[in-house]
C-alpha cells in the first residue's frame, strides 16, 4: 500500500488505514524506531503489562493460593505414575 507524506503544522506524518491499525492492534500509545532505512511502529503497551499490580494486590488480598488443596498423602498418581 502506498501513502504520501504530509503536512501536520510543523511536522510531517502518514495516514494509516484503519484497517492496517486493526490489522497490527494498533489502538493506543504507539513506538517509533529507526531499523536501518525503515520507520517501524509498534504498539507501547506489552502484553503483560500490570500484572505486577494485579500480582501484589492478589497477594495483599490473600487470593494468591493455589486452587487445588494440598493433601496430606498423595495420590495413586503420585506414587506409581509421576517421575522426577
Amino acid at each position: 500500500m502506498k501513502t504520501k507524506i504530509i503536512q501536520i503544522g510543523n511536522s510531517r506524518g502518514i495516514r494509516i488505514p484503519k484497517s492496517l491499525l486493526r490489522q497490527c492492534h494498533l489502538d493506543g500509545p504507539v513506538e517509533v524506531e529507526v531499523q536501518g532505512n525503515q520507520l517501524v511502529v509498534r504498539s507501547a503497551l506489552r502484553p503483560r503489562s500490570g500484572w505486577d499490580g494485579a500480582f501484589r494486590t492478589m497477594h495483599q488480598t490473600g487470593d494468591d493460593r493455589l486452587v487445588d488443596r494440598e493433601r496430606s498423602s498423595p495420590s495413586r498418581w503420585d506414587r506409581e505414575e509421576w517421575h522426577w
